[in-house]
């Protein structure tokens, strides 16, 4: 299993339905524990740290109601618990969602409805989990790192455009860092106290993307959803060529009236936020093949920044080597490690396809796996792949073909489909076509592999 699987603790007391919740979830890739009885679920959920628990209500020591209950006693952000129950009552699904249960499933259960929940459980969670942490993330002042007369011109843009509430297209090659720059327009604005929402539009399922981003309302129970998340903050939507048409029509109403209703909601719902975008293609091709509405473009267009690949302020590279270094120093205590003046000479010339997020995962790679405090230029080289000698080149074998059968698949998956992804321009639906993959799966896989473009 790789580090991203999600975890699932199983607990039913019947076998015949723990064995079959398992089978299923594990074929569909997820790592699945499962406890009889509410004992032993105590203790698997403490050693496994589950990302998602499907309990039953009633169980022969402590029923279902009564360990959730004390589950969210102990924990301010419990992981999300879909209930299960073959006596099923809506006195019982309303007590379970009070209690903070995601969703209550009635026994028999409905295999494809049980995937659906555990997909959309553990996408909710991820976001609020990854929105907790950007918080803490913020209170450090980011901010694009170069002095090139590219970079400097961004920020002064951005410095101006924030003491308004303008909308903001961000335009640019993928790995430039057009978050980044979204994350310093927001810092330097009035909703800086805020939070900052960051949502891979193209990630997100046609199926799911009402409820995503407008939230739900169920059982007496409000889900709120990315828009209302942002409130009196940031919503940054990445890669906005990926979005399906009705929430194109949803958030355009949205953004007119700053209103909208959560699905299965009746009272209006007003929040003040900015939303601000970011596209990898040209959105005109998009808006006159009616893939995208024009006259949503316009509201998020009124001005386009456009973020240069780094080989286009290639004398930038130096400084970014220096930051990486330091943040990987800080964030993950990785031993101090310097780059020599031949290995920065050799990547301000270097091609930089992935761009800075290339140059932030190269950083990363020599640092774990490096030694010594300097990183010569040969070993920059063999990182990269382009190993050569001073008579002639020669082709180094990939890297992960030595990595175990499982983890290589990994790696070539998510490098087949990130190249892919780019090549369509973030969507999913074109993604789907060209590497024939049906799109449910397709939204499985992009998710488990933690692609985010």
């Amino acid at each position: 299993m790789t580090v991203n699987t999600p975890r699932i603790l199983v607990v039913d007391d019947e076998p015949d339905i723990r064995r079959l919740v398992c089978e299923i979830l594990e074929d569909e890739g997820y790592q699945v524990t499962s406890a009889e009885n509410a004992n032993t679920a105590r203790a698997l959920k403490s050693s496994v740290q589950p990302n998602l628990i499907l309990l039953d209500i009633w169980m022969p020591d402590t029923d279902g109601i009564t360990l959730l209950k004390e589950w969210g006693a102990e924990e301010a952000l419990l992981c999300p618990v879909i209930m299960m129950s073959g006596h099923g009552s809506v006195e019982a699904a309303v007590e379970a969602t009070r209690l903070g249960a995601y969703d209550f499933l009635e026994k028999p259960l409905s295999m494809a409805k049980l995937l659906l929940i555990v997909t959309r459980a553990l996408e909710a969670s991820h976001l609020q989990l990854e929105n907790a942490g950007l918080k803490q993330l913020l209170a450090i002042d980011i901010e694009p790192v170069g002095k090139s007369a590219a970079v400097a011109r961004n920020k002064d843009q951005l410095k101006r455009l924030a003491q308004h509430d303008t909308r903001v297209l961000f335009y640019g090659e993928a790995g430039v860092g057009k978050e980044l720059y979204a994350r310093y327009l927001h810092n330097n604005s009035s909703h800086r106290e805020g939070p900052f929402i960051d949502v891979a539009v193209g990630s997100i399922s046609p199926e799911n993307s009402a409820v995503v981003f407008f939230g739900k309302e169920s059982l007496g129970k409000i889900y709120p959803g990315l828009l209302e998340q942002a409130h009196k903050g940031t919503l940054f939507l990445s890669e906005i060529s990926g979005m399906d048409k009705e929430t194109q029509l949803r958030l355009l109403s949205a953004l007119e009236s700053s209103s909208f209703l959560r699905v299965g909601g009746s009272e209006s719902v007003r929040v003040d936020v900015r939303v601000v975008a970011s596209t990898r293609i040209g959105m005109e091709d998009e808006v006159k093949s009616g893939q995208f509405r024009q006259d949503l473009y316009y509201m998020l267009n009124e001005v386009t920044i456009n973020i240069p690949p780094l080989r286009e302020h290639s004398e930038d590279v130096p400084a970014l080597l220096s930051f990486y270094v330091n943040y990987f120093v800080n964030q993950d205590k990785l031993p101090f490690r310097k780059f020599s003046m031949a290995a920065q000479n050799f990547l301000r010339n270097y091609s930089w396809r992935g761009n800075v997020r290339e140059l932030k995962n190269l950083v990363q790679r020599l640092m774990i796996l490096g030694v010594g405090e300097e990183i010569e230029l040969d070993e920059v080289k063999s990182a990269l792949g382009t190993i050569v000698s001073d008579i002639m080149a020669s082709p180094s074998v990939p890297e992960f073909f030595n990595l175990p059968l499982k983890e290589a698949r990994d790696h070539f998956e998510k490098t087949y489909l990130e190249y892919h992804f780019e090549r369509t321009g973030g969507s999913v639906a074109k993604l789907s076509a060209v590497i024939g993959m049906e799109r449910t799966h397709l939204y499985r896989k992009l998710h488990s592999l933690n692609i985010k473009l």
